[in-house]
């Protein structure tokens, strides 16, 4: 912790030797230690200091590039053919380029968040000082685990983080500078500075969750967070509604505040789309959430929504034009985005108003959050009755619903630019029968992206046709989902840390990311369920966590009012928006230091190293869509989680794959002996897609598996792969004989089975090893195989 500079003045001073008047002594910051830990091997580490990391990660799991295209067009000597072996005029290769563009869509995922942490703490700074505490609650020591073992420092303040925004922003500009032409050339450099900008992503994802934690009073890791309302159906219609699209809540909050200070709190109705959903709910239960980006053009279109308010990230860039056809004003509130507006920051809210209610103007830019509060809550009450002919009836009538659908001439290009396939066009033929029943179908599997608009020759509005097809239910549906609790507790961590690392408890699995689905959200809700079911811990953030809470079992339920909120075996966790994710990668860091007593501070590599080998924790993302979704999973693979993408995924370009038909890229040191020995191929890759959920379900099984299993932990996540493997793919997994290590780890059920199929394979028993590829990690400590 810091202390304030401070100045000292001193006006007069005499002694017989010397004679002082008017001095001014100025002390700057003195940093006070109060961290008994002693500090690690990389405090704020540059690239350089963790390439060794990232070459060991990447020889044993090597880049696999599909690239979408072979020209590079980034500096004015191309377009340059990159194709069979050719270079750029800069000498570029097909497989650096493609490294290259990874390490921009990472960087580009990392300065989104890294830009959101910047205002949020920033504003929550100005709002309560630089000396506000955190304060997590008595069961939250470990209040920040990313930041203590990157950083290496404890942050007590609010001010205290501003060190690590610095140290972020500071790598964001080197990483930058990487990808201009003439730098960088190596393919695994660029990698390896992808996987640096991932890790930053993740540092600034928990400075932003943090800062309004504190600042707003969000909930600090309660396991029994209540139940709040999603859907369409949860609005009151009939009450002014202030919708509110992007990530930085920090618009919203302020709205919260002005409208209960002035005894407007039930008389508007506050509702968000995306991530900024998630945390108004947790600055105010009675928030509403209409769903995931997915959901953001089509509600708009709805003209329910009196009044927009866009703060940053994930917002349509034509969110004005399509409120401007539905009479519904916008604010815009973040630098992010302006969206040419004037800029009405200093203006008296009246006159604000007054221009936005008169539709003088379709909107305004205002980048104080507290005057956003004001002018929002104002416009929507007095132009809720001037709107009414739009509100909840923009859409087509019925009659419009057919002749619009009659326009279709079945060129199918609506299809051939729709990214899951949609068969839009028959659809359409059914409608203009007056058949609605396919086209309201087509509505659980649309992403919302408005490509079959785009491409429709006729100009037709397949968007809103289909919304008025499946309004009957749309429209009426509302869900439960349980609030963005935020951190896990150390508590928490201290009953399932062993259970985890020893296997017992099979696994965690961490659903998160964009809803770009190929199949639709429900795949979420089942692959979620079918973990939940198996005792796994499921945990939960953004646009999944809403994916999640949209489908109901035959009593009506969703999953979150069946599960508890515990991060416990069987317990489903929503950690909440975009930002909070940080607290999925922050129980991973947090077993190995509370569990195992590893020194979190400034020890990344080791920290890193213990997940990779012991924490049996994947991430899912099964909606891949933006560079910020990129920037996420790639940070974990860097902390040695493995991370599952759906179909999608493919178009990141590029995946880590592991080699277990390769024994030597499985070399690990066993720390308590010194010995160099093969291990299981466990994770066996870092980055994968999987074609469909049923795939992803065995995968999940298989990536759990970690060499430091127990026999009894071996043997349960054995029993769950095996299962999984027969259901959906009818056998018995071909890799069997490369997870067991010894008899013991055969689940008992197909034991004899198992054997047959062992002697069949030549296998030979081989030992657990306490595994590291960390040579320094040889018997470090006494104990170190925790």
């Amino acid at each position: 912790m810091a202390t304030k500079p401070k100045k000292v003045k001193i006006t007069k001073a005499e002694s017989p030797t010397i004679k002082i008047g008017d001095l001014v002594i100025e002390i700057g910051e003195i940093e006070e230690d109060t961290w008994a830990e002693p500090m690690g091997p990389t405090p704020k580490p540059s690239w350089v200091e963790l390439r060794e990391w990232d070459k060991k990660l990447l020889n044993r799991y090597e880049p696999f590039y599909s690239p979408t295209c072979d020209m590079c067009c980034l500096c004015s000597y191309g377009k340059c053919d990159l194709t069979k072996d050719k270079k750029g005029a800069c000498g570029i290769t097909q497989r650096a380029q493609q490294a290259r563009l990874i390490l921009l869509e990472c960087v580009i995922g990392a300065a989104c968040h890294g830009a959101h942490a910047r205002h949020m703490l920033e504003h929550q700074i100005e709002r309560l000082g630089a000396d506000y505490r955190i304060d997590l609650g008595l069961n939250i020591e470990t209040e920040a685990p990313i930041y203590r073992t990157i950083i290496g420092k404890k942050p007590q303040t609010l001010g205290d983080l501003l060190e690590g925004m610095e140290y972020a922003e500071r790598e964001i500009q080197n990483l930058l500078s990487s990808v201009h032409t003439g730098q960088e050339g190596d393919h695994l450099d660029l990698e390896s500075k992808a996987l640096h900008a991932g890790m930053i992503d993740n540092l600034v994802k928990e400075i932003a969750d943090l800062a309004q934690i504190v600042g707003y009073d969000f909930p600090k890791g309660d396991p029994d967070a209540p139940l709040a309302e999603l859907g369409y159906g949860s609005v009151d219609k009939d009450k002014p509604l202030i919708l509110f699209i992007g990530h930085n809540v920090a618009p919203g909050a302020e709205v919260i505040t002005y409208a209960e200070a002035y005894g407007k709190a039930d008389k508007v109705e506050i509702a968000g789309i995306c991530c900024t959903a998630h945390d108004l709910q947790r600055r105010d239960k009675s928030a509403k959430i209409i769903g995931p980006l997915s959901e953001q053009i089509r509600f708009v279109r709805s003209g329910i929504a009196d009044v927009i308010v866009v703060d940053e990230q994930c917002v349509r860039t034509d969110i004005l034009e399509e409120a401007m056809k539905v009479r519904t004003p916008v604010i815009a509130t973040n630098d992010k985005m302006g969206l040419g507006l004037p800029d009405r920051t200093d203006d008296d809210p009246e006159a604000i108003v007054e221009d936005l209610v008169s539709y003088r103007l379709p909107g305004v830019f205002i980048h104080k959050p507290e005057k956003v509060g004001e002018v929002a809550v104002k416009v929507a009450e007095r132009i809720a009755a001037k709107r009414a002919e739009f509100k909840g009836k923009a859409l087509p009538e019925e009659e419009e619903l057919r002749n619009e659908s009659a326009r279709c001439v079945s060129c199918e290009k609506c299809q051939r630019a729709c990214p899951v396939n949609l068969h839009i066009s028959a659809a359409l033929k059914e409608a203009a029968k007056g058949s609605f029943e396919k086209l309201a179908s087509l509505r659980k599997l649309c992403v919302g992206c408005m490509r079959c608009e785009s491409a429709c020759p006729r100009d037709i509005k397949i968007v809103s046709l289909m919304e008025k097809a499946a309004e009957g239910e749309t429209y009426s549906q509302s869900y439960k989902i349980r609030i963005g609790r935020g951190p896990i507790l150390d508590t928490e961590i201290r009953n399932v840390g062993a259970p985890i690392v020893f296997g017992e408890i099979p696994g965690v699995v961490a659903f998160a990311g964009c809803t770009n689905f190929a199949n639709g959200a429900i795949e979420v809700a089942e692959m979620a369920e079918e973990f939940l079911k198996r005792n796994f811990i499921v945990v939960t953030s953004g646009c999944a966590a809403m994916a999640i809470a949209r489908y109901k079992d035959e009593n009506g339920e969703t999953l979150y009012e069946r599960y508890p909120g515990i991060f416990d075996a069987g317990g489903l966790v929503n950690v909440g928006s975009c930002v909070a994710n940080a607290h999925i990668l922050g129980a991973a860091i947090k077993i190995p230091y509370i569990f195992a007593r590893r020194s979190l501070r400034a020890n990344f590599e080791e920290i890193a190293d213990y997940i990779l080998h012991r924490v049996g924790a994947v991430g899912v993302v099964w909606g891949a869509m933006s560079a910020k979704a990129l920037s996420i999973g790639t940070g974990l693979n860097r902390w040695g989680i493995p991370v599952i993408m759906g179909p999608t995924g493919t178009k990141y370009r590029r995946l880590y794959l592991g080699r277990k038909d390769i024994p030597e890229k499985w070399e690990i040191y066993d720390a308590k002996t010194g010995e160099k020995l093969v291990t299981d191929p466990a994770p066996e890759h870092l980055a994968y897609v999987a074609e469909s959920k049923e795939e992803a379900m065995v995968a999940i099984a298989k990536l759990v598996m970690r060499p430091n299993d127990t026999t009894k932990g071996r043997q349960i996540k054995l029993a769950h792969y095996i299962d999984l493997h027969r259901r959906y793919f009818g056998t018995m997994p071909e890799d069997l004989h490369l997870y067991v290590r010894s008899e013991s780890d055969i689940p008992i059920n197909a034991k004899e089975e198992i054997l047959q199929i062992l002697k069949e394979k030549g296998w030979k028993e081989r030992k657990i090893p306490d595994p590291t590829m960390l040579p320094r990690m040889i018997m470090k400590k006494k104990g170190a195989g925790k």
